[in-house]
């Protein structure tokens, strides 16, 4: 023991450390931390740690700080290079993952990233606690994206956490909205509203422009920086190069249906002989009674359910059938990506669509460019127009365009009831949070205090 009480044992295997630390990321200015690493064990020429005395004892007070700058440098190192938790905050990926459910995301799955904003205040994701638009972290120094080497590449069917790519620009006061559905609902009212009083139809990006006018007239809108977004999880279904295609809410990769997710849910609507659906039954056949709501119709009602949950309900006396609500193919839904008319796609069906892999180039035309403007224009920081019916990209009439980086497309288990891939587009890699590895802790809200913890959840691992 005396061995590693040794200030020069101790000096090298800190500069040991911070040397492979230095590897890993390839940033060699930072060797500059090597002298002050010795001066810390061996020449002790200044005091690093300037709060507390060298010699003799500090106050309760200064202990107390000393542990805790020591905490949260620790956590938040560990948080930007190891892992970090994540609470699942809405009922996408049930019942695969549960509403409460707290997760040990990995971030050595897919390597960690650098930091774009490293002067942030500690374990805030993008506001200050207790504020609804202060900036958790300063504008004036950004790095540019940097993944450092992991264990692997985001593969199909993994669960993946990631910033959510739509959430670039925030409209505060409907900060659970992507800006970008909050324009395009403004603007489809204003067409209404022509429609209706019958005046001239005008063209898209005039209801658009007209749309963005009112919301930032009428709201606080600020910019996030891509490590600064919302934290979503969804399924990986489709990676770089893939083809996706969705037929009556079947997802087929490459002509092929994707491998069965053992707890995949869907709508079903439920009819009945009359009578209503017992809550106690359907708690016993696993379907949450609160989940089940009425339709226009009395002997109808709507159900989120697994294939499990079809089966056991198909065994009640009083249900004669059970249909899954699908959306028919050809019925044009606004809300679906790429918000086109001419690409008349919904939720249930859905594509074909080859997800953008890094070096491969795409024929630009005003018949896909609705694909592929945001990538050009937001992710790959491109200065982007279209005008008189020709594209142009930096300046330049461009008829192809070569991909910078990988792209995903994500989808939740709760298939009618995520907003995923299908309404916003692809995931660029630099959003790539990490991988959940296991349950740590799981709280139902809706039970009492002393029943909240989900026991039978904990440590459970993600699949």
């Amino acid at each position: 023991m005396k061995f590693t009480k040794d200030v020069r044992v101790k000096f090298a295997l800190v500069a040991l450390c911070y040397l492979l630390w230095v590897i890993w990321i390839r940033n060699y200015w930072l060797l500059i931390g090597l002298p002050i690493i010795y001066d810390i064990y061996i020449s002790q020429k200044v005091n690093w740690t300037f709060w507390k005395k060298r010699e003799g004892k500090n106050n309760i007070v200064i202990e107390w700080l000393d542990a805790l700058i020591f905490a949260v440098v620790a956590v938040s190192f560990i948080n930007i290079f190891f892992f970090q938790n994540y609470k699942i905050p809405t009922g996408s990926m049930e019942k695969s993952l549960l509403k409460g459910d707290h997760l040990f995301v990995s971030k050595l799955s897919y390597g960690p990233r650098i930091p774009n904003t490293p002067i942030a205040f500690p374990f805030a994701q993008n506001v200050m606690p207790l504020t609804q638009k202060m900036n958790s972290f300063v504008e004036w120094l950004y790095w540019p994206y940097k993944r450092l080497a992991g264990f692997g590449d985001v593969k199909r069917n993994d669960v993946v956490v990631f910033n959510f790519p739509a959430g670039d620009t925030v409209v505060i006061q409907r900060s659970a909205e992507s800006y970008q559905s909050i324009l395009q609902y403004y603007a489809e009212q204003l067409t209404a509203q022509d429609l209706f009083g019958k005046r001239p139809i005008q063209g898209k990006k005039y209801y658009y422009a007209r749309a963005r006018q009112y919301v930032w007239a009428n709201n606080d809108i600020v910019y996030r920086p891509v490590d600064k977004r919302d934290n979503y999880i969804k399924r990986c279904v489709a990676i770089p190069g893939d083809s996706i295609q969705i037929i009556n809410t079947q997802v087929y990769i490459n002509g092929k249906p994707q491998a069965p997710i053992e707890f995949l849910q869907f709508k079903y609507l439920i009819k009945t002989d009359g009578s209503r659906l017992n809550p106690k039954s359907l708690e016993r056949a696993g379907i949450p009674a609160e989940d089940c709501a009425p339709t226009e119709y009395e002997d109808i009602f709507k159900c989120p359910m697994t294939t499990l949950n079809v089966d056991a309900l198909k065994t009640f006396s009083n249900v004669k059938s059970v249909v899954k609500d699908i959306r028919q193919s050809g019925q044009y839904a606004s809300y679906i990506f790429p918000h086109d008319p001419g690409i008349p796609w919904n939720e249930d069906n859905f594509g074909p669509l080859v997800i953008p892999k890094k070096g491969v180039t795409v024929q630009l035309s005003m018949e896909n460019i609705a694909i592929y403007e945001r990538i050009i224009d937001i992710y790959e920081e491109n200065d982007f127009l279209v005008k008189e019916g020709k594209i142009y990209i930096d300046g330049k009439e461009a008829t192809s365009y070569t991909f910078k980086m990988n792209y995903y497309f994500m989808m939740g288990d709760n298939r009618h009831d995520s907003a995923d891939s299908r309404f916003w587009g692809f995931v660029p890699e630099d959003h790539v949070v990490g991988s959940p590895v296991f349950i740590w802790l799981s709280l139902d809200k809706t039970s009492g205090f002393f029943n909240s913890i989900r026991w039978e959840r904990m440590f459970m691992g993600v699949k």
